[in-house]
């Protein structure tokens, strides 16, 4: 796979790593004695980050020796570039795919915790009765973005047979999905649900692909390689605060996260983040299977193994790549937050 596939994202991209590092100094040790730490988001501030802010906000990151800083992504932020330049010290990989592009590229990070569980990318239709379930899909046009077409949309065609001539492109504009009750659109649980029901008051029908057998996880944390190695303690505290971060966020009271969401994010409403929330908790999106005997964050090699063997079927990847180098079970699974959980639900 070619490495600029990952690593190049354009002159903006770079402007921002070098204002990141001239402007925080990575790694470094501030006056307060804690060791400061960058940590690169996949898009701007949202609930969907929610445990880590929360995590900033009630001091965990502090009381694990760490002085953290949030750097929000989006359009001019590409996580995989900023760490191969050690830009940043961890970052946000959307889903499983991003720390095997890494390693196809070489580019020398991997994942160290699985924030969702669950890869929140949903399949939308208007209520109809001919369509109750993912597989009833087949032979449908669906709009699906560029990027989807060589993710999640490979997984589909090994599981339930779709075919390239279904796809339809999807701009990230709901119009057309609006006025076509036949209609069927990617999206995020999050995320055009809840604009459609805002918007025009109809309930869609949501299919959440992991509810269907998809098998990757989403946001997992990314940690370079080098700061694995050379640091696994610094790792480790980043893991562990974090993870105390979702448990306070999803089963305590999320408002001290939300305020700095806001804060970094102001185009963020109060409606949505709740709505996020709900939808995280409802659908077990950070905490279901695995996590609730291993902790938050965790990852095992059978999910990534079917994961990785899947694609290979499918011509993502070839059968030659190393899928045990696009993560570290180093740092997880070690029933982190299980107490502060309790203490929270009273369970």
């Amino acid at each position: 796979m070619n490495r600029n596939l990952i690593l190049i994202a354009g002159a903006a991209a770079v402007a921002v790593a070098l204002v990141i590092v001239l402007a925080i100094g990575s790694g470094s040790r501030p006056d307060n004695g804690l060791t400061r730490i960058t940590f690169a988001t996949d898009w701007k501030a949202q609930a969907e980050h929610g445990g880590f802010y929360q995590a900033q906000a009630n001091g965990y990151y502090a009381e694990a020796g760490l002085d953290i800083t949030l750097v929000q992504g989006g359009p001019g932020i590409n996580v995989p570039q900023l760490l191969a330049a050690h830009s940043v010290d961890f970052g946000i990989g959307s889903n499983n795919f991003i720390p095997l592009n890494i390693v196809a590229a070489g580019a020398g990070a991997k994942a160290v915790m699985a924030t969702f569980q669950k890869d929140p990318q949903v399949f939308i239709a208007h209520p109809r009765d001919d369509v109750n379930s993912i597989a009833d899909m087949k032979g449908m046009p669906i709009m699906v973005s560029d990027a989807t077409v060589s993710a999640f949309w490979q997984w589909l065609k090994a599981k339930y047979n779709f075919d390239d001539s279904q796809i339809r492109k999807y701009t990230f504009n709901l119009a057309p999905f609006l006025t076509d009750p036949q209609a069927i659109q990617q999206g995020y649980l999050s995320s055009e649900p809840y604009m459609i029901r805002k918007e025009t008051g109809i309930e869609p029908q949501v299919f959440l692909l992991s509810d269907y057998g998809y098998p990757g996880y989403a946001a997992v944390v990314l940690a370079a390689d080098r700061m694995i190695a050379e640091r696994p303690e610094v790792v480790q505290a980043f893991v562990d605060a974090s993870i105390r971060g979702w448990v306070s966020y999803l089963y305590g009271d999320p408002a001290p996260g939300n305020a700095l969401i806001k804060r970094d994010n102001p185009e963020m409403t109060d409606d949505v983040i709740a709505n996020a929330i709900s939808m995280m908790k409802q659908y077990g999106i950070v905490d279901s299977g695995d996590t609730l005997t291993l902790g938050v964050g965790a990852m095992t090699e059978a999910r990534w193994k079917e994961f990785y063997l899947t694609m290979v079927r499918a011509g993502v990847y070839s059968a030659e790549l190393d899928v045990h180098s696009a993560y570290t079970l180093e740092f997880v699974n070690q029933g982190e937050g299980a107490d502060l959980k309790r203490q929270l639900t009273g369970e």
